[in-house]
């Protein structure tokens, strides 16, 4: 038996199923094999996210592999996975989290204080940037799209002073000596489930249980909780969000960001790990209420 993994071309992407193989192995003693789909969201590299529209973007295309039988799961960055998922669907295992924070790549090596006045900070995301200008106003902030080599590239290029990245994806393609700063997630909240994997197959597939044995359950109850926020929310690439949930003993703190009439709002909430979604609605409640 061999199964057939479903995911993304990027470098980042097929490092991700790696692990993901490996676990496969070791905890099942299963084989498994990757199917390569190009996505919408990969294909329109000249437009930023919030213009093309829809949810999905990165994850369609591959479900339908699933629907077509190509694949029998395929495995996610958990933050591009929309909060609503076809009911054919399952996400059948959280397997592991890397770190969750955002990092800056600058050219020099400096950090975010120690940028000069008006540098040129490259990123798409709706909530990094308004981050950013709550931190430094004076910041000048130009989009970025493509995956690490190409911003890395495009930064050299374009005369860009640093760009904004996720550390989980530097440090799992082994490019964490690239980091000039590290940003707190309290601070300057994480997108939903950032540094999160997930793996989806069909409900009805018969190799759940295998896939099943992955699933970290820490992981799971942080990552639904700041889904369950987004969800109450509505949110997604186009609305400014952020959150962050990690697990302190029994419970559970979370940290969320949202854009509440033209302002950034950001608040917290401290309850029973076992409540993780009622949690993740109430601090939803408590940001627009």
């Amino acid at each position: 038996m061999e199964l057939i993994l479903a995911t993304r071309k990027s470098m980042l992407a097929q490092t991700q199923t790696d692990t993901v193989m490996k676990l496969l192995k070791e905890k099942v003693n299963v084989n498994s094999k990757k199917l390569l789909v190009v996505t919408e969201g990969d294909k329109r590299l000249d437009v930023t996210l919030d213009k093309i529209g829809g949810k999905g973007l990165f994850t369609k295309d591959i479900e339908i592999a699933l629907l077509e039988r190509r694949a029998h799961a395929a495995v996610h960055s958990m933050k591009d996975v929309p909060y609503e998922m076809g009911e054919e669907f399952e996400l059948v295992a959280m397997p592991e989290r890397e770190d969750v924070r955002d990092v800056l790549v600058t050219r020099d090596g400096i950090t975010l204080n120690e940028l000069r006045k008006g540098a040129i900070i490259g990123t798409s995301s709706i909530r990094r940037a308004a981050q950013l200008k709550a931190l430094r106003s004076d910041l000048n902030i130009v989009p970025i799209r493509g995956n690490v080599g190409t911003r890395l590239e495009k930064m050299k290029k374009e005369g860009m002073d640093g760009i904004i990245l996720a550390a989980a994806g530097l440090k799992r393609l082994g490019m964490e000596d690239i980091i000039s700063d590290y940003l707190d997630p309290e601070i300057f909240v994480p997108a939903v489930s950032q540094g999160a994997l997930g793996i989806e197959c069909l409900k009805n597939c018969e190799y759940k249980s295998y896939l099943k044995e992955l699933d970290n359950s820490d992981v799971r109850i942080a990552v639904e909780a700041e889904r369950s926020f987004m969800r109450e929310l509505n949110g997604g690439c186009h609305s400014l969000i952020g959150a962050y949930a990690k697990l302190q003993g029994k419970d559970l703190y979370i940290i969320g960001t949202y854009e509440v009439n033209g302002n950034i709002v950001k608040k917290d909430i401290l309850g029973n790990k076992e409540d993780n979604i009622e949690l993740g609605i109430r601090l939803a409640r408590k940001i627009i209420g």
